[in-house]
């Protein structure tokens, strides 16, 4: 006894017979390629296509082949082909991404402070021309430029992805990050900034109205200026009495007016990184 199944797409059910042994379908199709399917018998047949973005139906002469155009396949994924005369037979194929024709390619972050490991990650994704994923193994090259120095390395993909992470460099500036693969390619930029102030120390005089204190030139570890912007905390002790003023790093110095009469010890702290202490006598 013939068992049978349904068939459903489009507001559209076929009960299919399940042998296929009546039609046969392409053994590798590809997206955007016109392709054929062969029948066997003679008579009048209808014919569906059952696939990622299609349902079609149309009259076709059984013996012959059915040409499938190329905009038909446009999706890379599992059809159905399904010919119907006085029974119906069906039988599945796949249509695998063209060759690749765009890379999407994205870079975190944008800002990154220098000198941090594992900071920059890429990731590139190969697309044919009709934005389907190409998951057949290609290799992308990245190539990373910062100033003078470049490095690059080429990954492999696997299941149409390809990535790398690297540690940020150790001057700041524009880190430029290009994905290519054979004559593709496609360019991204990081943004490479000071990381935390190293090596502070601070130096102040009284002034009629109290003590001026500032910083000396703020630098990284690695001798990068900090941005403007980045916020030292002075305190300032008295006696049993403590204060703070915060104050933006501008020009590269972070300068404060601490009101104090009497002698006065005064520390800085940007972030983690603590300063030197200055002491300060009393107004004569």
């Amino acid at each position: 006894m013939r068992r049978s199944f349904p068939i459903c797409a489009a507001a559209m059910c076929l009960f299919v017979a399940s042998e296929a042994q009546d039609i046969r379908v392409p053994a590798s199709a590809v997206a955007g390629e016109e392709a054929s399917i062969s029948t066997t018998g003679s008579g009048k047949a209808t014919f569906y296509l059952i696939g990622p973005g299609i349902s079609s139906k149309s009259d076709v002469n059984l013996g012959e082949e059915i040409h499938l155009q190329a905009q038909d396949l446009r999706n890379a994924g599992e059809y159905i082909a399904v010919v119907c005369s006085r029974e119906c037979h069906n039988a599945s194929f796949f249509v695998s991404a063209g060759k690749p024709h765009r890379l999407t390619f994205l870079v975190h972050p944008s800002r990154v402070p220098v000198a941090q490991n594992d900071a920059v990650t890429g990731v590139a994704l190969p697309f044919d021309d009709f934005r389907n994923l190409v998951t057949t193994p290609e290799t992308i090259n990245f190539q990373l430029t910062a100033g003078n120095a470049s490095v690059s390395r080429s990954v492999r993909t696997q299941d149409g992805i390809s990535w790398f992470r690297t540690a940020s460099g150790k001057s700041a500036g524009p880190l430029q990050v290009v994905a290519s693969l054979d004559d593709i390619s496609t360019r991204r930029a990081v943004q490479q900034v000071a990381s935390d102030p190293c090596n502070l120390r601070i130096k102040g005089e009284r002034t009629a109205t109290g003590i001026l204190v500032e910083t000396e030139p703020v630098h990284d570890c690695a001798g990068n200026p900090v941005p403007d912007g980045t916020i030292v905390t002075f305190t300032a002790t008295v006696g049993d009495e403590k204060s703070t003023v915060d104050a933006p790093i501008k020009q590269n110095v972070a300068r404060a007016q601490i009101v104090a009469s009497g002698p006065a010890v005064i520390s800085a702290a940007s972030g983690v990184v603590m300063g030197n202490e200055l002491r300060v006598g009393g107004r004569p």
